[in-house]
């Protein structure tokens, strides 16, 4: 064991009487990283006793040489448990693989696919959860989340982490009204931009930095990050692309889509922490970077004459660096991003530098590594970021105004169950996670001046109806689809929305609807209703009973657009948010993904998801009809 590593170990409790027995919970905070969450924050057992058990493995049962004690949390994705270590005596916590919606768990404890249409999503699922914590294991910094050890046992998988007690750095800011002190605020970022430099130092980028990611140990004040759903190795089969999963204010532009000149890399948790660092000096997040692409409203902190007399123009100019929304404005390693904080001298053996590791490497190559079972090989490194235009205007962002069943606790694949989750840009089940290549970014200054973000240039954006027709361009000639609203006029309080698809082949239905109100969702399949397939000639009667549809306003046209497509399709890509019933679209994004697409497909197509991975012709047919709401 390593000194980091007893460092770590004294700074956890454990919490008992005998060392022989499990642990009696003595209400301390715990805080546990939930698997593709926000970290579990709970008090006493009597909290613990709250939390929705559907599911999970009771206290008592034995998982080798661990004895689960309480249930800690439990999300979309999976559970953590607090365990008893009986062999080293210890109090642990343990991550179980358990997405919600591909799994159930029988009666003798073992976990099984729903059917046999979810099992090749759950066995993906649970390699890249395999991946994960073979990944963290590697790491040995006591600011880096650590594995003891990862396992195979009843038909499913877990990982024994540290159990660690302390507060998030959200919930210490929110007793800082007044901005964080400097000095303080500069000690906390020590220890996360070397932790994120052991990541980077192995072409891994954590991907989703935010304030409940990372946590304040009790005692001792060490920062360590957590939730690492979105950190794994780079891999290179395109078809087995990360699920995202974002939150706003704090996702650079490059994580909302696969856009040119926009690859992911170092910089991306460059961004993301100086977005954090803007929330301990202002108070509040920078706005979101999709919408700053469109119409940029960030404010230099620099120039902020309040800030300027709290904090120095080094740590303001860092920030504002960082917050570039383009990626080669940005510091391109956390080694920059160190030395304009002034970090860098403080440490007594210095930072790896990934960008000029993977410069250095022979031939400018880097190796990606492969998922389990996979041969790895060796690709030339992509070029350094290249500018792109931007685009028009921002456009604003809604909720939808619908009758429906309250659902509670639901989630698609990656959604999480609690009310601090990340918003989820992915489609339900596709795709395994994988790591963006690193790019070799330009050799950067020693210093990081403070400059304003580039303004975009300005062209006359896409508007969503405009999105919605360009659905029709690829459609096959010969494929008829049709939908015909019951009423195409309705009156707001009385009547119901519903319409009839018909298709001339057999294929899975997908529904566009852009409402009144100027909001885009994908109206089916949602949350509700999965079962998209429909037969040829035979009408498809929408919405089901699951999902009644009552007329609410605001007066006005409901737009909508029918999609029946050969392959199932994944929007993943397309800017979609999974967090409601209904999935929505961002109009920002999807405006910033219209201006880069050039004479590419429509955003708003996703991509065809072809049996077995392998390459296969992107047929559908499209429809359209309207409603009227009055």
């Amino acid at each position: 064991m390593s000194d980091a590593d007893r460092d770590s170990d004294d700074r956890t409790r454990v919490v008992g009487a005998a060392p022989s027995s499990p642990p009696v919970d003595d209400g301390a905070t715990v805080i546990a990283s939930m698997p593709g969450s926000a970290p579990v924050v709970t008090g006493s057992r009597n909290d613990s006793e709250e939390i929705d058990q559907a599911g999970v493995l009771p206290a008592g049962t034995r998982l080798t040489e661990f004895e689960i004690t309480s249930l800690v949390g439990q999300g979309g994705f999976g559970a953590v448990y607090q365990a008893w270590d009986h062999s080293l005596e210890r109090a642990v916590a343990l991550k179980e693989y358990l997405p919600a919606s591909l799994s159930t768990r029988k009666s003798d404890g073992t976990v099984v696919p729903l059917s046999e249409r979810t099992r090749e999503t759950f066995e993906l699922g649970m390699r890249s959860f395999m991946n994960e914590a073979r990944l963290l294991a590697q790491f040995d910094h006591p600011s880096l989340v650590k594995v003891y050890r990862f396992w195979q046992e009843r038909g499913t998988a877990y990982m024994a982490m540290p159990f660690y007690r302390g507060k998030t750095l959200r919930q210490t800011l929110e007793t800082m009204p007044g901005g964080a002190d400097e000095a303080w605020l500069l000690r906390i970022m020590d220890g996360v931009t070397q932790a994120l430099a052991v990541m980077h130092g192995a072409n891994c980028y954590h991907r989703d930095i935010a304030p409940d990611n990372i946590i304040l140990l009790e005692g001792s004040g060490l920062p360590v990050v957590l939730d690492f759903g979105a950190a794994r190795r780079v891999i290179s089969d395109k078809t087995q692309a990360i699920t995202v999963i974002l939150k706003p204010g704090y996702a650079p532009i490059e994580q909302y889509a696969e856009m040119p000149g926009m690859s992911q890399g170092a910089w991306t948790d460059v961004y993301a922490l100086a977005a954090v660092m803007h929330v301990a000096v202002a108070g509040h997040a920078p706005p979101p970077s999709v919408a700053r692409l469109v119409n940029d409203s960030y404010e230099p902190l620099a120039g902020n004459e309040a800030l300027r007399g709290r904090y120095s123009q080094r740590l303001l100019g860092a920030i504002d660096a960082g917050l570039a929304v383009r990626p080669e404005s940005r510091p391109p390693s956390i080694r920059q991003l160190r030395e304009a904080l002034g970090l860098e001298g403080a440490l007594s053996a210095p930072v790896r530098d990934s960008a000029r590791d993977t410069a250095d490497a022979a031939s400018d190559r880097t190796v990606l590594i492969q998922p389990a079972g996979a041969a790895s090989r060796t690709l030339a490194a992509p070029a350094p970021p290249a500018p792109t235009p931007g685009a028009g205007r921002a456009m604003k962002l809604g909720l939808v105004a619908a009758v429906l069943i309250a659902i509670a606790g639901g989630a698609w694949w990656w959604i999480q169950g609690d009310t601090n989750k990340p918003v989820d840009m992915a489609a339900p089940a596709v795709n395994p996670p994988a790591i963006a290549p690193t790019p070799t970014p330009a050799e950067p200054s020693t210093a990081v001046a403070p400059s304003a973000p580039p303004v975009p240039a300005a062209i006359k954006p896409v508007t969503p109806a405009e999105s919605l027709d360009a659905l029709a361009n690829g459609a096959a000639p010969g494929f008829q689809v049709t939908a015909t609203p019951r009423k195409p006029e309705v009156t707001i309080g009385q009547d119901k929305l519903a319409f009839d698809v018909r298709s001339n082949r057999e294929g899975f239905v997908y529904i566009f609807l852009l409402s009144s109100g100027n909001e885009l969702f994908l109206l089916f399949p949602n949350l509700l209703d999965k079962y998209n397939k429909i037969t040829p000639g035979a009408p498809l009667a929408l919405p089901r009973a699951s999902w009644p549809m009552a007329s609410g306003g605001p007066p006005g046209t409901n737009l909508f657009a029918v999609l029946v497509s050969e392959h199932e399709r994944d929007f993943s890509q397309a800017g979609m948010q999974n967090d409601g019933v209904f999935p929505r679209f961002a109009l920002p994004a999807l405006a910033a993904l219209e201006a880069a697409r050039g004479t590419g497909p429509a955003p708003l197509l996703g991509r065809a998801v072809c049996p077995q991975n392998a390459p296969c012709k992107d047929v559908y047919g499209v429809g359209r009809f309207s409603i009227v709401e009055k």
